[in-house]
């Protein structure tokens, strides 16, 4: 696995989460990707980080400036808001999700991301099946099942 960097994207759910709740798969993801691993990369989109921010601002405050402390430690990329121009043309070809996830779609495509890792049920699950996508749409606990056994095994073959 050493030879190939995984893209994962993360959704806003998945950020918060990991950053609420000190168990569960989306605060292991969160904790993985502070290790700096050289083959698994972690990005999101400005648009998720606004996302995360304003939710927080509202109904998390304290929470806020352990958010900001913490974000640079996952060493995200975090890529550029896409333009009302893409994601007018990307919402022509897409019906399937709701306007407010158009964004976080195009970034997770525009991000070459190997996997989208979200909590939302309701809308990314629809597009699971579809084969347009390069990248798997996967629940946290999801990523976790494909990419920990490559994690160990990489991990074994460096101590011996």
């Amino acid at each position: 696995m050493a030879e190939k960097v995984v893209r994962v994207f993360l959704d806003s759910n998945v950020i918060l989460s990991g950053l609420i709740s000190e168990k569960g798969a989306p605060r292991i993801i969160l904790d993985i990707l502070c290790l700096g691993l050289p083959f698994l990369t972690g990005i999101t989109g400005r648009y998720n980080i606004i996302e995360i921010e304003r939710n927080l601002a509202k109904k998390l405050s304290g929470v806020l400036t352990v958010y900001k402390k913490y974000l640079p430690e996952l060493n995200l990329e975090i890529l550029p808001l896409p333009s009302i121009e893409e994601i007018d043309n990307f919402s022509k070809d897409i019906t399937a999700i709701s306007d407010k996830d158009i964004p976080v779609l195009d970034s997770a495509i525009e991000g070459r991301a190997n996997f989208l890792v979200t909590g939302d049920k309701k809308d990314f699950e629809k597009l699971k099946t579809r084969s347009s996508y390069y990248f798997k749409i996967v629940n946290p606990s999801e990523f976790l099942d494909a990419i920990l056994p490559e994690i160990l095994q990489d991990m074994k073959e460096d101590e011996g």
